[in-house]
């Protein structure tokens, strides 16, 4: 009996062999079987799958290869940011004013409010956090995005109340807006939304269409903020109900640097409302001319000339001259708002922000952001030359997965790691990956920033995934830390772009492969 007994489990145990070497196997089969799909035919992947936990790295795939990664980028720039500007750096945003005030109240010099940098002057602020929604009002001209209730310009107003409270009741010279911090006047990539160092409402004016009550009436539109500074004109229609939603903005700019703005397209019947970005050409001079406005609200006169401002009166910057404060929720916040929604213009300024903050540059502040960026990255050890980027959002950057990968190790290591952890989007719940993997084993146990890259292919008339990208961490089935990249490049997708979106649940799917894979 022993012996049989002895045999049975020498025997159970050759079985156990076969389906063990088949359960170590399961994450490249898995895997293999996603790329290999028919539609991916003409498509690169790359791909590498690291176990924090063991140490090793469980799959790879062109690992270190170049690819194009899209807005996970945003994870090498918001956690460098983050590592050296630290997760509690708040922004202080300072009023200030250039003559004496008479015991009446008159100013008798300009009141000039100083950029400091800040990208969340606006209605994000929820006492010292940062709110946001999952599709960010900047990508409202693709998804239907949803703004964040308040009013945009609280914190504008605040700054106003400030003044008035120090007794202001005449400003004999002009309201300006000193953005001396870094260059004003590039449009990022993505959303095409202006960098400054003045960020009111993410440089935008939200204006929120309304279809009419039949096709081929006018629709109505709300601007949000309403401000002198853009005048809106509808010419917008009501188009049938299976249209898509197709808005244009035609701006005219005045000599004061106003504008008028001619607002066309269509939107379909029977859709809900819903905002439509508008990005203004000149932040410094929105934020001035709504500066005024506040005041003026408040009772305030200004004898001043209308100026698009600018002008640095740092000699005059002293604490006797301060008028106001805005203090920042801490910078853990933004890097959160970032990575959440990926929020473009948030991330374009961060290397210009480096750069002012701790090289003191202007000028050449977006290059010396980069240069603190290299630093950061070659002192963690990292091969920089397995990485490209110019910019903080993602245009014309290249990654390998084995880069993202060993990036994202070190960042565990990093005190704010919790902080910049808790800033992903979770898979099936919220940000970017809130509609994505809702259904897979994984959901809730993925965070990751999603990227994607899209231009149009003619020759097809279709679109081209240039790149499209997943990376961030898994905890396993069975409590394994695991880091991923995932990336496909060179993809035609069709005509329409729920077919782009759609990729974003293939990478989830090869990236979620190792959560109960052995």
């Amino acid at each position: 009996m022993a012996s049989r007994a002895v045999l049975f489990i020498v025997i159970q145990l050759l079985t156990l062999i076969p389906a063990q070497a088949q359960s170590a196997e399961s994450l490249e089969a898995r895997i293999k079987t996603i790329v290999n799909r028919p539609e991916f035919q003409h498509a690169l992947f790359g791909v590498e799958v690291y176990s924090l936990t063991d140490d090793k790295v469980l799959y790879a795939l062109n690992a270190d290869k170049l690819f194009v990664p899209g807005s996970v980028t945003k994870l090498v720039t918001e956690g460098t940011a983050m590592s050296l500007l630290g997760a509690d750096y708040r922004f202080r945003t300072r009023v200030y004013r250039t003559g004496p005030v008479s015991k009446t109240g008159v100013l008798a010099g300009d009141l000039v409010l100083v950029a400091s940098g800040d990208p969340n002057l606006s209605n994000r602020i929820q006492q010292d956090k940062l709110a946001y929604e999952n599709e960010d009002h900047a990508y409202g001209q693709v998804f239907e995005a949803r703004l964040v209730p308040g009013d945009p310009l609280v914190v504008i107003r605040n700054l106003a109340k400030q003044v008035t409270s120090k007794g202001i009741k005449t400003i004999e010279g002009r309201v300006l807006v000193d953005v001396s911090l870094f260059p004003e006047g590039t449009r990022e990539g993505g959303s095409a939304v202006v960098i400054s160092p003045m960020s009111l409402n993410d440089n935008i004016i939200d204006v929120i269409v309304k279809p009419g009550s039949t096709a081929g009436t006018p629709a109505s539109l709300q601007p949000s903020p309403v401000t002198t500074y853009a005048m809106f004109e509808n010419e917008v229609q009501t188009g049938p109900a299976d249209s898509a939603a197709e808005i244009r903005f035609v701006p005219t700019r005045a000599s004061d640097g106003t504008l008028s703005v001619k607002v066309r397209g269509t939107v379909p019947l029977n859709s809900a409302s819903r905002p439509f970005p508008f990005a203004v050409p000149q932040p410094s001079r929105f934020a001035e001319v709504t500066f005024a406005e506040a005041l003026r609200e408040l009772g305030v006169e200004i004898k001043g000339s209308s100026s698009s401002g600018n002008t640095d009166r740092g000699a005059l910057y002293t604490e006797e001259n301060q008028m106001a404060e805005h203090i920042s929720p801490p910078f853990a916040e933004d890097v959160k708002v970032t990575l959440k929604v990926s929020q473009n213009l948030h991330a374009a300024m961060t290397p210009y922000l480096l750069g002012a903050l701790l090289r003191k540059e202007h000028d050449d502040a977006l290059l010396a952001g980069f240069r603190e960026m290299r630093k950061f990255l070659k002192e963690a050890n990292l091969n920089v030359l397995a990485a490209a980027q110019s910019d903080g959002a993602g245009a014309g950057a290249y990654f390998t997965p084995d880069f993202m990968v060993r990036y994202l190790a070190f960042m565990t290591k990093q005190k704010d790691f919790r902080r910049f952890y808790d800033s992903l989007p979770i898979l099936g719940r919220d940000g970017t990956l809130a509609d994505t993997g809702r259904n897979l084993p994984a959901a809730g146990k993925l965070r990751a920033k999603t990227g994607t890259n899209i231009s149009g292919d003619l020759l097809n008339e279709q679109y081209m995934v240039n790149g499209k990208g997943l990376a961030g961490y898994l905890e396993t089935k069975d409590g394994k830390q695991i880091i991923f990249a995932v990336f496909v490049n060179h993809l035609p997708v069709g005509p329409e772009m729920p077919a782009v979106l759609k990729l974003g649940d293939v990478l989830a799917e090869i990236a979620a492969a190792a959560y109960d894979a052995r």
